[in-house]
């Protein structure tokens, strides 16, 4: 039973390790596609993107235009503040709290995942206000 306990202690201990030595790298990843955005340069911002993301738009100018009228609060982002990264069945999640143009801020969810390039987006989610806490 006490190796079992040490088992499950050290594998623990080591996925908290693991993602922590990934938050850096996360963190950055994010930042570099906002700031991306802010310099309106949406090639350079598409290439954060998941390999599922790019095949789904397909062209850098596509997906700039999805988040321009989706997501405006990322193509004009100010204040960014990472708040908690996590996983969750399976997911890796980093919150993101960001400042609009109007000053307004905002909560969002990134969907992260490793590929053989880095840590790259597979998605983002606007979390409602009273979940965003």
């Amino acid at each position: 039973m006490k190796r079992i306990f040490m088992g499950v202690a050290a594998l623990v201990l080591w996925a908290g390790t693991a993602l922590g030595q990934a938050n850096e790298a996360i963190e950055d990843v994010i930042g570099s596609q906002l700031q991306a955005f802010n310099d309106r340069d949406v090639t350079e911002a598409f290439s954060y993107a998941s390999p599922m993301i790019q095949g789904i738009f397909r062209e850098p100018q596509n997906f700039g235009m999805m988040v321009e009228r989706g997501y405006p609060m990322v193509w004009d982002n100010s204040d960014v503040r990472f708040l908690d990264l996590r996983e969750e069945q399976g997911m890796i999640l980093q919150r993101v709290m960001i400042k609009d143009a109007e000053g307004v801020i905002h909560t969002l969810e990134y969907a992260m995942i490793e590929t053989p390039n880095g840590w790259q987006i597979n998605g983002v989610a606007l979390v409602a206000p009273d979940l965003a806490a």
